[in-house]
């Protein structure tokens, strides 16, 4: 495929912080790609969560199947607007490395606790991960990414954690927190893919989980045109047990985004007319929504928001979630000896703790602060009245959801 004059050029990336020879077959973002795949955080992702943890339900998504759907529409969005797919593959797959056990609760623990010590972000950890973290090859820490791949990972720095790294890397990945540049097309667009991704599973996730019902979403113009569109073509899914109808809505809604966001960057890059990968970084962003479209998933993450992330029994999970991460993060700093080696030797007894923690998967976080305080929150949450049942085989009660007749 011949990319676009403004994609991101594997032989024109600024390359590696370790300089290493080229290799046959594989061009610089291949590389960085197979390197993500075979990395440590990359496995452990499979046992992260999203918004349900882990141990309530199979077929919930994960950090893991998360990157990879991410990855999926980050491809599509660059072939349709000619620029590097590997290159987005990569930062797809590598976005989340950084993230904690149980999602945002874990996160937004972790940074409390490490409040003092300069906070926690998961982006940045990310970069961490790779840069720092994994330990595979002899002579570098890190997995020594490009430049291009790991400035799309590095999504969004405070300023004061931007000059902490600037100084230490001048004219890096940084720099553009501080200067006001755009990262490359391919950043932008896994910025994108990853919101539309996250709207997605969630409405799946919410709907088999009972805690969201299908009639609810039906209320957004922006899910039930596609709702009826389906009904239109398929009509016997009206009758249809199961989720086909749910499925389907969800399917023609990821793609008529996808087709809106080429169609409306084409229009936004033939009027900027960008010449190259550099103009792109000094030029306004371009990757974009149509403005109706934005509206509707602006109007989609509100209504998650409030009907399936701040559910009661969200919330109850999310509080037994940050209570082991804040209790993980006492235990070590009071005793480090408990984690291993490398992590307790290290100078930076918070930091140490903090990279220990959010490597964790949920069920290792779970079954770490069960040996150190003896407590099973999670045992104890499960048998609280309304707790999700039937969730081990991903297919809960009630949640099968009864569609009413087209609008209008």
């Amino acid at each position: 495929m011949t990319l676009a004059a403004y994609a991101s050029l594997a032989d024109a990336s600024r390359g590696r912080r370790h300089p290493e020879p080229e290799v046959r077959l594989r061009n610089v973002f291949q590389r960085d790609r197979d390197r993500i795949v075979h990395s440590t955080a990359f496995r452990r992702l499979v046992y992260k969560t999203q918004v349900f943890i882990n141990h309530e339900g199979d077929l919930f998504r994960t950090r893991l199947t998360h990157s990879l759907e991410v990855a999926q529409l980050g491809r599509s969005i660059a072939r349709g607007l000619g620029l590097d797919e590997d290159l987005a593959e990569a930062i797809a797959l590598a976005h989340d490395l950084g993230h904690t056990p149980f999602g945002h609760a874990g996160q937004d623990a972790l940074h409390d606790c490490m409040r003092a010590h300069g906070g926690f972000e998961h982006n940045l950890q990310s970069l961490r991960v790779v840069d720092r973290l994994e330990a595979r090859y002899p002579d570098f820490d890190g997995l020594n990414l490009s430049f291009e791949t790991r400035e799309g990972i590095l999504k969004h720095c405070s300023r004061r954690d931007a000059l902490a790294l600037d100084a230490a890397e001048p004219g890096g990945v940084a720099r553009r927190f501080l200067d006001g540049t755009q990262p490359s097309l391919e950043a932008q667009l896994t910025d994108l893919a990853d919101s539309i991704a996250y709207n997605a599973h969630d409405i799946d996730d919410g709907v088999r989980s009972g805690l969201l019902r299908f009639e609810q979403l039906l209320e957004l113009p922006g899910v039930r045109q596609y709702h009826d569109q389906a009904l239109a073509e398929h009509p016997r899914l009206a009758d249809q047990p199961g989720r086909r109808l749910l499925f389907e809505t969800i399917r023609r809604m990821l793609s008529a985004q996808v087709h809106d966001v080429i169609d409306s960057t084409a229009a936004a890059l033939a009027l900027a007319r960008p010449d190259s990968a550099d103009a792109v970084r000094h030029g306004p962003r371009l990757l974009r929504f149509s403005d109706p479209v934005q509206a509707d998933s602006a109007a989609l993450k509100r209504l998650l928001f409030s009907a399936l992330y701040r559910h009661p029994q969200v919330m109850r999970t999310t509080e037994a979630a940050r209570q082991v991460v804040r209790e993980l993060f006492a235990a070590y700093v009071a005793a480090p000896a408990e984690m291993p080696a490398e992590h307790a030797a290290m100078p930076d007894r918070p930091r140490a703790v903090a990279d220990y923690v959010a490597g964790m998967t949920d069920r290792f976080a779970t079954r770490e602060h069960q040996r150190l305080t003896g407590q099973d929150v999670f045992a104890a949450l499960d048998a609280a009245p309304g707790a999700l049942s039937g969730a081990s085989s991903g297919v809960l009660p009630g949640t099968l959801p009864g569609a009413p007749p087209p609008a209008g």
